[in-house]
């Protein structure tokens, strides 16, 4: 069905069609709930308690499913709606549907949930969430204000909530900061002898472009925990650790029984490049018989090509002015690494 004959249909349809409970909802009227009109949207409110919380719950869920798979739908004004839902699998879902929703106006609310619901599945979610926003201040998108109010909501949901989940969720948030407390906090959690907390200390590293996390990356290619070295895998390609392009290129050789981790190694190479790599990469596409692994393949192999062929070292000649100036950026460099900051005592003991 073409998007043109999908707005055809009337929204009166689709209302009706979800308050059928004798029916499933017919799938090719989930993109109308795309970009709805205020007109729509009140509509939508006016018998939005009229319909089941499963089937709500189950609504969430097949937009999700379709945002993924299209990109050009956005749900976000259904989504802001369903933030106040009664049931959590609906707020949820909706914080879910607003992964890429860079409304600064919904980090209040977001916050709130984080430190207010009373499910824990929603108070994680809106940390996961709140992680653009970290990333949007880093990049100067938001006021550096805006940028620390959002830092210090995480870093005491990180301290203070009862939740493991909540806490992981906050530090992975976190990964984009560049506060100085941030790299004693991922550092804790990478020590733990919990691998929860490895795995998201691994996803935080991959966030935070910072090299230096590379040989902390590598030790953990071949954990035996499943997600300790997925994440472990998509870090390597995040930071671009040339050093793991031999553990990875030895991986898929000798065969990745894991869909999820093999498609992670795939991915990261081609954000790594270098030797090897594209024969290893054409090699696999050769030998694959499964048409969806072998786009994603071919997508990989774009994206090494985009690596390897945009803005090579040798367009940029850096030349030192001044060697104070050398010694400077030297000496900023030695304090930075030299900070000992102070932890939360009930957090560290949590970790450990």
């Amino acid at each position: 069905m073409s998007r043109k004959s999908r707005k055809q249909v009337s929204f009166e349809q689709v209302l009706e069609a979800l308050l059928d409970m004798n029916q499933p909802f017919p799938a090719r009227f989930l993109h109308r709930f795309s970009d709805l009109s205020p007109e729509d949207l009140e509509s939508l409110k006016k018998v939005w308690k009229q319909v089941p919380a499963e089937r709500r719950a189950a609504l969430m869920e097949d937009l999700e499913m379709l945002a993924e798979a299209d990109t050009l739908v956005s749900f976000d004004e259904l989504s802001k709606f369903a933030l106040d839902d009664e049931d959590p699998r609906v707020r949820a879902g909706a914080l879910s549907l607003l992964w890429e929703c860079q409304d600064p106006h919904l980090i209040q609310k977001m916050i709130q949930m984080m430190e207010e619901d009373s499910d824990e599945i929603v108070r994680a979610q809106a940390a996961s969430v709140l992680a653009q926003f970290v990333y949007l201040g880093e990049v100067e998108e938001l006021p550096e204000t805006t940028l620390h109010m959002v830092e210090d909501h995480l870093l005491g949901a990180l301290s203070r909530d009862r939740s493991p989940l909540v806490q992981r969720r906050a530090l992975e948030a976190l990964g984009f900061s560049s506060r100085q407390e941030v790299p004693t906090l991922i550092l804790r959690a990478y020590t733990s002898s919990d691998p929860t907390w490895v795995a998201s200390a691994l996803f935080a590293m991959g966030r935070s472009a910072d090299p230096a996390w590379g040989q902390h990356v590598v030790r953990m290619l071949d954990h035996p925990d499943f997600d300790v070295q997925l994440e472990a895998v998509r870090a390597a390609g995040e930071l671009e650790v040339e050093e793991a392009r031999e553990p990875l290129l030895k991986m898929l050789e000798e065969g990745i029984e894991d869909e999820e981790v093999r498609m992670a190694a795939i991915w990261s190479l081609s954000q790594i490049g270098g030797e090897g790599v594209q024969e290893a990469l054409e090699r696999l596409l050769a030998e694959t018989e499964d048409d969806d692994e072998a786009a994603f393949i071919e997508d990989a192999l774009d994206n090494l090509s985009f690596n390897e062929g945009v803005m090579p070292f040798g367009m940029f000649e850096f030349e030192v002015q001044d060697e104070k100036d050398l010694d400077h950026i030297i000496d900023l460099a030695s304090e930075e690494e030299g900070e000992d900051e102070d932890l939360d005592e009930d957090l560290l003991a949590r970790l450990n």
